[in-house]
């Protein structure tokens, strides 16, 4: 992970959370937390690729150096991480529990059992070599894991949320995300009641049968992003209150700032991960257009954009401080307005001519990748100015 990178995603991670905190309070963070589909919009939002395993440990390191600092006023705490930092996480948890009330020896304990489940009950051919584990101050918890498998240099990812165990031993996760292997063992599957019976010699009551539908997110092996990534009107509807004019206004009224169309695009999709509905994460891809990725897909990351979306969230967190909370309230405002112009004028976004404007405004915006050796911005390449291409098509008729 690039530091120019890295810095900008703890500063952003940060802000999104403070304001998911400030809005929903910490247990719907934790709740975010444990979607897979949220968490890999957060991740590509924060210019990370869009399908890359690296999105786990980015993210995860990226909101432990930015969170922590400031667990006292957040009221969470993220402890563990990749490799020797995952064995840190008991001695975490307890010093943690020590400022907060909590029981730090139950909280490594849970630790060690989430742990040790994906490593050893889940026969999936993945070893774990990341465990992060989040605790608010009420003592209730979310983990985000991933497994390595060796021979396909494939990731898993595994979700868990104390909200939604009810036996470790009966599918206690929020979420597995990886290409399916088929038929593995799972010692924790519902129906391995037998299995775990006979392992753990218990005769007495049956494990609770009760089994919760699993939502699955596998990504694709390009690692471009293509059309069918994208949910085309939704995108449709960021560009149009980004780039019309009448809906830009209106749109930076909402968040009391004078804001350039850009910085519009990748404010709208933050607000949309701030305020979205699950249901709003089911491409991820899509808020790749916020902030780019860091190997160039869909576009370099606009390192002039990405500082202004952390000024102006920062700002708004800074005044909501203070009492005063318009700026905060904009950004659901805005992703209402985006909403409404998805669902109301249906516009469909003309995915080639997106990738082509952002490319070709790159060089203006600061664009970088991790390809990109020289610590300045890459060097501007004149070209000749030429219409700019339309983001939209008519859809059903309605420009």
């Amino acid at each position: 992970m690039p530091a120019w990178l890295g810095e900008r995603m703890t500063k952003l991670g940060t802000a999104i959370v403070e304001n998911v905190v400030a809005t929903y309070g910490p247990s719907e963070f934790l709740t975010r937390l444990s979607d897979p589909f949220w968490f890999q919009s957060l991740g590509c939002v924060m210019g990370m690729d869009w399908h890359s395993s690296g999105i786990t440990t980015s993210v995860m390191g990226a909101l432990k150096r930015g969170i922590n600092p400031r667990s006292s006023d957040l009221g969470v705490c993220i402890c563990g991480g990749r490799g020797r930092h995952s064995q840190r996480t008991p001695d975490e948890l307890r010093a943690c529990a020590s400022r907060t009330g909590l029981d730090g020896d139950v909280l490594a304990r849970t630790s060690r059992l989430t742990a040790r489940v994906d490593n050893n009950a889940i026969g999936d051919g993945f070893q774990l070599y990341l465990h992060s584990f989040v605790v608010s101050t009420s003592g209730e918890w979310a983990v985000v894991q991933q497994g390595m498998n060796p021979s396909s240099r494939l990731a898993r990812r595994y979700h868990w949320h104390s909200a939604e165990v009810r036996d470790f031993t009966s599918n206690p996760h929020s979420a597995i995300l990886g290409q399916p292997q088929g038929m593995i063992l799972n010692l924790v599957d519902a129906r391995a009641a037998h299995a775990q019976w006979a392992l753990l010699n218990i005769v007495e009551q049956p494990i609770a049968s009760s089994l919760a539908e699993v939502r699955k997110l596998t990504m694709p092996g390009h690692h471009d992003v293509r059309p069918q990534d994208v949910d085309l009107k939704r995108l449709g509807a960021v560009l149009a209150v980004a780039h019309e004019r009448e809906l830009r206004d209106f749109a930076s009224l909402l968040l009391v700032e004078g804001l350039g169309p850009r910085t519009l695009q990748s404010l709208a999709l933050i607000a949309e991960v701030v305020h979205g509905a699950p249901s709003r994460f089911s491409d991820p891809a899509r808020f790749s257009f916020a902030h780019g990725g860091k190997d160039g897909h869909p576009f370099p990351v606009p390192l002039k954009t990405y500082d202004e979306s952390i000024a102006v969230l920062r700002r708004a967190l800074d005044a909501a401080k203070l009492g005063h909370t318009e700026k905060l309230e904009g950004f659901r405002r805005l992703d209402g307005l985006t909403r409404a112009v998805e669902e109301q004028r249906q516009p469909l976004a003309d995915f080639s001519a997106a990738i082509a404007r952002e490319r070709e405004i790159s060089a203006s915006l600061g664009g970088r990748t991790v390809f990109d050796r020289d610590s300045r911005s890459p060097k501007k390449t004149a070209a000749k100015r030429s219409p700019q291409p339309s983001l939209f098509a008519e859809y059903d008729g309605v420009e």
